[in-house]
């Protein structure tokens, strides 16, 4: 059997009067993400993890933003999307964690519903799925309230 790492990044600007979608669940709050999509920074960053892991390239390659296709979509789709191609290569997921940066609102409350959001679409068990949640201590602009950023991981296998 073979392994393969993958890592992802993504960041979204946090404005007023927008939906805050993290992780594939609704989150009350002022501000939500300014993206194209749905602004879920955090599957970006696990779709960006997945394809890297078997260098596909990056979730702009494959879901642009110029797209018409991909204006306002549930980033679960493009979820789903990407791991039929890991599923097509004849691999699939082992693991993934992710960490989500984010001054407010607090997080904790709604990692569980993430985390079953996430195995769902992926097909794994939940305990295959780590969300973690940390603030910026205030610093920069994460701590000031103008974004969200994530992290993630994966191990696959074939």
């Amino acid at each position: 059997m073979e392994y393969r790492t993958g890592l992802g990044y993504d960041i979204h600007r946090l404005e007023e009067g927008l939906q805050l979608v993290l992780g594939g669940v609704h989150i009350p709050h002022t501000k939500g993400c300014v993206a194209h999509s749905d602004g879920d920074a955090l599957i970006h960053a696990l779709c960006d993890a997945m394809l890297g892991a078997l260098a596909l390239g990056d979730i702009g390659q494959h879901f642009p933003d110029n797209s018409d296709e991909f204006k306002g979509i549930d980033s679960k789709i493009l979820l789903a999307r990407v791991n039929g191609m890991i599923k097509a290569k004849g691999w699939h997921l082992v693991n993934a964690d992710v960490m989500l940066l984010l001054q407010k609102p607090k997080i904790a409350p709604y990692v569980p519903q993430m985390r079953a959001a996430l195995a769902e679409v992926l097909g794994v068990e939940i305990d295959r799925v780590s969300v973690k949640a940390t603030t910026n201590e205030g610093l920069g602009p994460i701590g000031h309230e103008e974004g969200v950023a994530a992290y993630a991981t994966v191990l696959l296998a074939d």
